[in-house]
């Protein structure tokens, strides 16, 4: 999860849009796909592998941003008895790629679509990833497509998945869908969007697990100077995801039951991480008492307030810690739980992108319907973690840096400006090096100075906001 969404609304001033630029080729993104791979492309976008399964009869939707076009899930939910069921069809890449080709080559080597505030870099050519393979209103498409029983409690019952023909029917979006819930126009299939969430939250709670709502930090450019806003997520943010969610543990309780699979894996958080938490908070001014743990303070936070906004965005650090676990022939890892999950969880929703998401998708096709999976799946399997390890860390530098960039966009014309602040880090080895967090606006930069009170507030003086500099923002002690 990334520490920041980062959107940028109007035209980013040069500075900006160069400093993006020089990111992008220090990171070596790749843009281009190499012209054998969009001939492959091409070729599978008139004539995928398809199922012999018709579930176009199932009316499916889809809740995404607007702008959105790489649409991987599609879903409808019904009552099943005293109980649901929640239809989940999930693209399926892999009757676009052919293992071993060019474009699977070229995959491998992208492993995530990369987000940018002012351009995305697909893992998949867009001709595929927004077009023959995304799960598009009104267009038949190849996919996964889960089955999941729930009882009156929202607990699973049976799971089932094959390979099916489906067609979305409707294209919504959250402002949507949260504002026919509220108002209580929606047809029973969204309605129990709401029900069944609320279920899974409840379980959610019950169970010890964590949902951070973060919001979208968005830059929005003004007469040549930019402004800081949050975009908190909505209630239906939150449902949409626990469907997404379910699925995971889903797969991931299938492939362990079958011996065979790829888990998203979480450590507990370390002492040190939640310490600095803490001293966060202290600087956003959220009273956080001893007794009140890690899990109840994130419940009671509110997304629309700034502070208690910013304090959400640093929550994913505990997240960094997450990692791909592979395991097959019934021997099981000694990690098999994700700690924010709090259960068995695997990536499995966004095969468009997310290279992993492909190859847990196979096994679980495989898992249910009771045989091995194809043989180029446990083939990768070695060098998969290790590949999304690599895709995983350019995608959290490219969004760390972005953060930077933005933010020293935001404050480029107020240097020499003094903030209230609070240290929330120092460097082991360099105790004159240190993070502070301003209160206003929500801002994470580099201070240097000596004797830096950690975890106490302090006046900052802003001594650097560029772009294009190697350290984007700094501050000196006032």
């Amino acid at each position: 999860m990334p520490r920041r969404h980062i959107r940028v609304t109007g035209a980013p001033e040069a500075p900006l849009r160069a400093a993006l630029t020089a990111l992008r080729t220090e990171l070596d993104v790749p843009e281009s796909y190499p012209a054998e791979a969009l001939a492959e492309a091409e070729r599978a976008a008139k004539a995928p592998v398809l199922p012999a399964y018709d579930a176009t009869d199932i009316p499916l939707f889809t809740i995404d941003p607007p702008a959105s076009t790489d649409l991987d899930q599609a879903m409808h939910l019904s009552r099943q008895g005293t109980g649901y069921r929640v239809r989940y069809a999930i693209a399926d890449v892999a009757a676009f790629v052919v293992p071993g080709s060019a474009l699977d080559v070229e995959t491998h080597r992208r492993v995530t679509t990369l987000y940018f505030p002012d351009e995305r870099i697909p893992l998949h050519p867009k001709l595929l990833s927004e077009g023959a393979a995304s799960l598009l209103p009104g267009q038949i498409r190849p996919a996964a497509l889960w089955t999941i029983d729930l009882d009156a409690d929202g607990r699973t019952r049976a799971v089932d998945v094959r390979r099916a023909l489906v067609r979305s029917r409707a294209k919504l979006d959250y402002a949507h869908v949260q504002k026919q819930l509220d108002e209580k126009t929606a047809e029973e299939p969204l309605a129990l969007l709401k029900e069944i969430g609320e279920a899974r939250e409840r379980l959610e709670v019950e169970r010890g697990g964590i949902s951070l709502n973060v919001p979208e930090q968005e830059i929005v450019e003004r007469d040549h100077t930019y402004e800081l806003s949050y975009r908190a997520p909505l209630p239906a943010d939150g449902w949409n995801a626990q469907i997404s969610l379910l699925t995971g543990m889903a797969a991931a309780d299938l492939m362990l039951a079958h011996g065979t699979g790829v888990l998203r894996t979480l450590p507990a958080a370390p002492d040190g991480a939640v310490g600095r938490l803490r001293r966060t908070a202290q600087a956003l001014h959220i009273d956080w008492p001893h007794h009140v743990s890690y899990a109840q303070l994130i419940r009671s936070l509110d997304p629309h307030r700034p502070d208690h906004a910013a304090f959400l965005q640093e929550c994913t650090t505990l997240l960094r810690g997450a990692g791909y676990t592979v395991f097959r022939d019934g021997t099981l890892p000694p990690i098999t739980t994700h700690a924010a999950v709090a259960a068995p969880y695997a990536h499995c929703t966004a095969p468009l992108r997310r290279l992993a998401d492909r190859y847990a998708s196979e096994i679980c096709l495989a898992a249910a319907a009771g045989e091995a999976p194809p043989d180029w799946v446990p083939a990768a399997l070695d060098t998969l973690p290790h590949e999304m390890a690599d895709g995983t860390r350019r995608a959290g530098a490219v969004e760390r840096a972005c953060v930077d960039i933005v933010e020293a966009a935001l404050l480029k014309d107020r240097v020499g400006e003094i903030f209230d602040a609070v240290v929330v880090e120092i460097e082991d080895r360099q105790p004159t090096v240190g993070t502070v967090q301003l209160e206003s606006p929500a801002i994470i930069g580099r201070i240097e100075g000596e004797h830096l009170p950690l975890g106490e507030r302090l006046r900052v003086r802003l001594t650097q906001a560029d772009p294009g500099a190697a350290a984007k923002v700094c501050f000196a002690p006032a």
